[in-house]
């Protein structure tokens, strides 16, 4: 194990099957409900990621639930964020947990083990508000980037586990606010004479570090926190908006198929850089670790729902005669599908934790 890098290996085809079915989990979001939507295909399900060196544990429920005993793990951030807490919940439903939650957190009890899954909503992970602030009008989104969002950091000493996905909000519309003057905006800016100092990159670096520090500094966190790495979209031929499209992928890409996607790695290293930055000023008990499956996740084109993000029997899910594709979805991925790996790369991690053994690199 001295050996093993969870984040390098390969994908293998494996027989057995996903962990659970579309229609063995209630809680499954329809748009990333591929196979009860009409996907035709399913060998995406099988693909099971392979580190090299050593093999990536296939996620046991009963031993997931035995490690969090008395514990509770918050999945925190976007749609991504979202994705992934269905996953868990999905794979660990047969144990029937008791839906204690309101409009602020989503919160699941099982009570076998006294353990709670919950997720908040966060769209950018630093306080935002829409109020009018200097030049930027009422309205417009602005993110005070030296600032964690307060929504959710009044419960974190309540949390043993915390799971941090984001940085697909930072190609929204919004302004950026540094030491409380206004630095940046994405799609907007009033006016040529007036510099814009930070992009949405460099925002979201900002961010990163922003909230890892006030977690890491954080006089009554003692938990662990998985930062999961910038979660690639596989749009091709343009984004999400402009024609972009994963129509037709049913198998992992082969290293000569990957299409380069700048964004995703810029994105990618400075979310890297945030997450080193705040390592250095840890204070607390806490700990950081980040599961970095940016690099695995690039090959999975095939993992997303692409048109089939509804159940209507009359959506169009092929191209037009002038080569146009229907609209559709290649940044969640499908339930089942490659997103429940990130679940077993959680288990391990927190296996490693709380029994000891080999960490991941962070």
């Amino acid at each position: 194990m001295s050996d093993c890098d969870l984040y390098h290996g390969q994908w293998v085809y494996d027989e057995t099957g996903p962990l659970y079915t579309n229609n063995s989990c209630p809680v499954l979001t329809q748009m990333q409900n591929c196979q009860g939507n009409g996907r035709p295909d399913k060998e995406y399900e099988n693909w099971r990621w392979k580190p090299e060196h050593c093999d990536l544990p296939r996620f046991d429920p009963k031993k997931f639930l035995e490690l969090m005993r008395g514990k509770t793990l918050a999945f925190i951030g976007d749609s991504v964020a979202r994705n992934q807490m269905e996953s868990m919940l999905c794979i660990l439903w047969q144990a029937i947990p008791k839906n204690r939650g309101n409009k602020r957190m989503q919160r699941y009890y099982f009570k076998s083990t006294s353990t709670m899954i919950v997720r908040i909503w966060s769209s950018w992970l630093v306080h935002r508000t829409s109020e009018p602030f200097d030049f930027a009008p009422e309205g417009l989104d602005k993110l005070h980037l030296d600032a964690p969002d307060e929504i959710f950091m009044e419960f974190v000493p309540q949390f043993d586990v915390i799971v941090l996905s984001s940085g697909h909000w930072f190609a929204k519309r919004s302004a950026y606010i540094l030491n409380n003057e206004i630095l940046g905006g994405q799609l907007w800016w009033p006016d040529s004479s007036r510099q814009n100092k930070i992009n949405n990159v460099e925002a979201f670096g900002i961010s990163v570090e922003t909230i890892l520090t006030s977690l890491g500094t954080h006089p009554n966190y003692t938990g662990l926190t998985i930062v999961r790495s910038f979660s690639p979209d596989h749009y091709e031929g343009g984004a999400w908006n402009t024609g972009g499209s994963c129509t037709g992928k049913v198998k992992p890409a082969l290293a000569s198929e990957i299409v380069v996607n700048g964004f995703t790695n810029i994105m990618h290293e400075k979310q890297v850089n945030g997450f080193n930055n705040a390592l250095k000023k840890t204070t607390n008990k806490s700990k950081l670790r980040l599961m970095d499956i940016t690099e695995a996740f690039s090959y999975r084109h095939d993992g997303h729902p692409g048109p089939y993000r509804s159940p209507d029997p009359n959506k169009v899910t092929t191209r037009d005669k002038d080569g146009k594709p229907p609209p559709q979805d290649c940044l969640h991925w499908c339930m089942p599908g490659p997103v429940d790996t990130w679940n077993e790369l959680v288990m391990e991690i927190i296996r490693r934790e709380y029994e000891g053994g080999t960490g991941p690199d962070s």
